[in-house]
C-alpha cells in the first residue's frame, strides 16, 4: 500500500524504524496494517497509482449549434 504523509512528525519521530517522512512525501513498503492505521487516523492518505481513464474525444463541431 502506497501512502502520502499529510502530517509532519516532531523532531526525532520515527515511522516503522525510519525517520518520519516530510509532509507530502509518498511512502511504500510499510506493512499494510501500519499504512491502513495511518490512513484511518488521518495522518496519511492512500495513493492510487492507477492512471485516470482516457478522456473521450468528440468529433470536431459536435455539439456546436452556431
Amino acid at each position: 500500500m502506497k501512502i502520502r504523509i499529510l502530517v509532519g512528525g516532531p523532531d526525532g519521530a520515527v515511522l516503522h524504524d525510519r525517520p518520519w517522512p516530510a509532509e507530502g512525501s509518498e511512502v511504500e513498503g510499510l506493512p499494510t496494517t501500519v499504512a491502513a492505521h495511518l490512513v484511518a487516523s488521518g495522518v496519511a492518505e492512500e495513493v492510487d497509482d492507477t492512471p485516470p481513464p482516457a478522456r473521450r474525444k468528440s468529433r470536431k463541431g459536435e455539439g456546436d449549434d452556431a
